[in-house]
């Protein structure tokens, strides 16, 4: 299996083109990555099939539908891709003017008017149980198999994709820290819970690819996250 990590130039989000064979699949589409990410499918004779968004703000979602394949993500963020503004909050609109995603897409030479919204939204994520998440979704893309893992806290669909030895965390888990709870959807309780249910128990062993910054791993997070030590 093979990684490939790309970085949007709005606000360093990461985009990730995962492969077996020649299958292929992106993790999150960030503003200004598809050009690289199609040129790197190519350059390795790659079939790209899907696009999965580990959740649904606009500086993971951005470039989605450039690829013109399906995106997958969890039903309860889907309602974000036909409004990357309104699903912010105060990031997306600004009393009396544009917002912080309109003014970092600028600063990256990038129309804030230019998002398109995903023709083909493929939503997964069944009846949440009694620990308010969704089972885990085993989705297939030719010999490339993906473990979708519900972690909502940052959003309410927010999803952990688990590949090989590799968890795709989106803004769930980054190096030394957790992911925002204070914008629309998010819930420091729910978070609380993911933490306690869903990421403490990964393996040490896995390595780490969050939703921005540097990667890490699980035996490092563990030891040193002092938001994973308190759910210990």
């Amino acid at each position: 299996m093979e990684l490939v990590e790309l970085t949007s130039p709005v606000l360093g989000a990461r985009s990730t083109l995962v492969a077996q064979g020649r299958d292929a699949v992106v993790v999150d589409a960030g503003a200004g990555v598809a050009r690289d990410a199609r040129a790197a499918a190519d350059a390795r004779g790659l079939v790209v099939h899907a696009v999965l968004l580990t959740h649904g703000h606009a500086d993971h979602a951005w470039d989605a539908a450039a690829f013109g394949v399906p995106v997958h993500l969890h039903r309860a963020d889907a309602y974000r891709l036909a409004d990357p503004f309104g699903t912010l909050g105060p990031l997306g609109h600004a009393p009396g003017g544009e917002g912080a995603l309109a003014q970092v897409l600028r600063q990256a030479g990038i129309d804030p008017a230019s998002y398109r919204a995903p023709e083909q939204v493929v939503p997964f994520g069944g009846p949440a149980g009694p620990e308010g998440r969704s089972p885990d979704e085993v989705l297939t893309f030719g010999t490339l198999t993906v473990v979708a893992r519900h972690a909502p806290g940052h959003t309410e669909g927010s999803t952990i994709y688990l590949v090989g030895d590799a968890a795709l965390t989106g803004d769930v888990l980054f190096s030394g820290t957790i992911g925002r709870t204070d914008l629309p959807g998010g819930d420091d309780l729910v978070m609380a819970r993911t933490l306690r249910d869903v990421v403490v128990r990964l393996p040490a062993g896995t390595r780490v690819l969050p939703g921005h910054g540097r990667a890490t791993t699980m035996a490092v997070e563990l030891h040193h996250n002092p938001f994973l030590n308190l759910q210990a």
